[in-house]
């Protein structure tokens, strides 16, 4: 899942950063006409957006994020608690809502609700075998056992595991992983896919490779 984090206050913003990057894939602006430029060219999963933002401010950039019919979910964050500004900005299209200061994991929480809200999934956990993913927590369990994975091995594996049984293209999983500073070859998902090979050994969950066209989650059949 990729995130664009919006906010003004360095201090703030890498901290967040670094703590997000755990699970997600993170980019960090620091003004409203960058995030307005980004977010008409790249897609996005999830948008946290401060209000007091230089140049153009967070207001502006959530009216022109809906005006362009973009169904990215938004989560506001200000030191503002007014319940006037909280009521405005989810009338002006915000999804949520986040006051400051605010604990992390609050805000972690908001993010999964949200994320598991837009990618409509049918059940709260998804199995391909041996293998389960939790939507509310974003764990990977094999054989009822946590699978430990870094950030980029678990962004791969949730794109396979979320569409089970559908081919998907290096390409689709590279431009999964892209951030702002830092793109993503083709070549390195082959890594990545042999990675978590390894990890999913002994298993009866798969990864199938389908020359020419990319990759596929499955479960092993059992032989009569």
């Amino acid at each position: 899942m990729r995130i664009l984090l919006v906010e003004d206050n360095k201090t703030l913003s890498d901290w967040l950063g670094r703590t997000l990057r755990r699970q997600y894939i993170v980019d960090c602006l620091e003004n409203g006409a960058d995030a307005d430029y980004v977010l008409k060219r790249e897609r996005y999963d999830l948008v946290i957006l401060d209000l007091a933002l230089p140049q153009l401010d967070g207001h502006q950039v959530l009216q022109r994020i809906r005006q362009r019919q973009d169904p990215t979910p938004v989560i506001i964050l200000t030191a503002n608690t007014s319940l006037d500004s909280r009521v405005s900005e989810l009338d002006n299209g915000a999804d949520d809502y986040l006051a400051k200061p605010f604990a992390v994991e609050e805000l972690e929480a908001r993010i999964r609700v949200l994320l598991r809200r837009s990618s409509q999934g049918p059940a709260p956990r998804i199995h391909c075998g041996a293998l389960e993913f939790d939507t509310n927590t974003r764990e990977f369990h094999l054989h009822g056992e946590e699978l430990v994975l870094t950030p980029r091995e678990r962004m791969v594996l949730e794109n396979l595991i979320m569409k089970v049984g559908t081919t998907l293209s290096k390409a689709a999983l590279a431009q999964s992983l892209v951030t702002l500073n830092e793109d993503v070859s083709t070549d390195s998902i082959e890594i990545y896919v042999h990675r978590l090979r390894k990890k999913l050994e002994g298993s009866d969950a798969t990864i199938v490779t389908l020359r020419g066209l990319g990759y596929l989650l499955r479960q092993i059949a059992h032989e009569p």
